[in-house]
């Protein structure tokens, strides 16, 4: 709906797994979810590095590269996250990729119900689901 809204003509075809992942690095455009996935840097180290299999946009990029490497090796969340600031300006501003987003996922479940939390993958773990009596 963004891409149409930007008046970029697009026709969306939905296929059946099999299909899509006998073809994935062939197509001209799609978009890969990465949820299990709870670091950027864990995505990007994944899907935009040179030279890794996922890389579906063959980026390559030497100053990207460093700088990821030098996020993946910082521990520090805020100085880490000062380093994220400068790979995702880099991103945008070669003009590759339509710059990803992290969204917030949740799950919903009736009054009385405790520990019921919401996985990145999706994952219930009712092992750690209470209920009052």
């Amino acid at each position: 709906a963004q891409m149409r809204d930007a008046g970029i003509n697009v026709k969306r075809t939905v296929i059946p797994g099999a299909t899509f992942w006998n073809n994935w690095a062939k197509y001209p455009h799609s978009a890969t979810e990465w949820y299990p996935r709870a670091l950027g840097v864990q995505v990007l180290a994944l899907a935009y590095k040179s030279g890794v299999p996922w890389n579906e946009t063959a980026y390559n990029d030497a100053e990207f590269d460093a700088l990821l490497d030098q996020a993946l090796g910082t521990p520090d969340v805020d100085a880490r996250r000062e380093i994220m600031a400068k790979i995702e300006k880099n991103l945008r501003d070669s003009g590759v990729i339509i710059q990803p987003f992290w969204r917030a996922l949740f799950r919903s479940h009736r009054d009385g119900v405790h520990g019921y939390e919401m996985h990145q993958s999706f994952e219930q773990h009712l092992d750690k689901v209470w209920f009052d009596s």
